[in-house]
């Protein structure tokens, strides 16, 4: 492949992503602050850096996967990455960012850098497979430089300019947690008035109340473990990012202003690090009702 890759972020969606890009056939420079992460991809093929600002003066383009924008920017200009990118390179944030930091980490690039955001959308199991929907913001050129590259990802989406892509990755976002925080009160509901639970989720899942947190989230609530490869702690950053960009419509959200409660209620009960679908547990310890259900659950991140 005629591009170098840095890959900085080595996390539960960075790592398997990295390790596609190596099953490409890219030469690839990574960087993580976990060592085992970091070794896992250099046993398939990666060069270690020694920082990130390495990692970024040694590629073509360079991605970052990382769980925050305070991360990004820590990265970016606290460890002098952006500092480092040279001209005629290319960088595309995966992070579900903030739009505005990252039109401003954008505008103060070194000349000749492109930038892109590329958030993206399928879980751990889409990682490591390759199902990921991508969000891409930016310049045609730089998205047509970016788009091969991110295919070996999954789909990519051209969303218009720079910050796009992460106002169509908080819509997904919002969306979704309206409906997982949803889902335990259909359960409840049914259960609570005599339907077992096989046959509520066999009726939801074809019906008009199906959705992907009924077919791909609901086995976590089942199997008991509520997804912890994503935390409570990131439902309410993005909650948060997405509540900034309500701010701009001059009207209320009210479905989104009850996820938003509803994750910070589950968040109070069972701390930021516990898994995104206890949300649904809640409603299982206030009613007293069990969501166990048997069968084959594979966790996401084992698929």
């Amino acid at each position: 492949m005629s591009e170098t890759i840095g890959f900085i972020g080595l996390g539960n969606m960075g790592r398997p992503m990295c390790l596609r890009l190596l099953a490409a056939g890219y030469e690839v420079v990574a960087f993580d602050l976990a060592d085992g992460a970091v070794a896992e991809v250099v046993a398939a093929g990666a060069t270690p850096a020694t920082d990130a600002a390495s990692v970024a003066a040694s590629c073509n383009v360079l991605l970052t996967s990382l769980p925050r924008p305070d991360h990004v920017e820590a990265v970016m200009e606290g460890a002098g990455a952006l500092a480092a990118l040279r001209p005629g390179s290319c960088w595309v944030d995966l992070t579900t960012n903030r739009r505005d930091l990252v039109i401003r980490l954008a505008d103060a690039a070194p000349d000749g850098v492109a930038v892109a955001d590329s958030p993206l959308t399928g879980a751990v199991d889409g990682a490591r497979n390759g199902r990921l929907t991508l969000f891409i913001g930016g310049d045609d050129a730089t998205v047509a430089r970016a788009t091969p590259i991110l295919g070996h990802l999954g789909r990519v989406i051209a969303c218009g300019p720079l910050g796009t892509g992460n106002v169509v990755k908080l819509v997904t976002n919002q969306l979704w947690f309206v409906a997982a925080a949803a889902i335990g009160e259909g359960f409840a509901l049914g259960m609570g008035n005599g339907v077992e639970l096989s046959v509520l989720w066999d009726a939801i899942t074809d019906s008009v109340g199906d959705s992907f947190v009924a077919r791909h989230d609901a086995p976590s609530i089942f199997s008991g473990h509520y997804d912890p490869s994503f935390t409570l702690d990131l439902c309410n950053k993005d909650l948060g990012l997405i509540g900034e960009l309500s701010a701009t419509l001059g009207t209320d959200l009210p479905m989104t202003e009850a996820a938003t409660a509803t994750f910070a209620r589950a968040t109070d009960r069972y701390g930021p690090h516990a898994g995104e679908l206890h949300v649904a547990r809640r409603i299982e310890d206030d009613t007293d009702l069990s969501f166990r259900l048997d069968g084959d659950w594979t966790p996401p991140w084992e698929q």
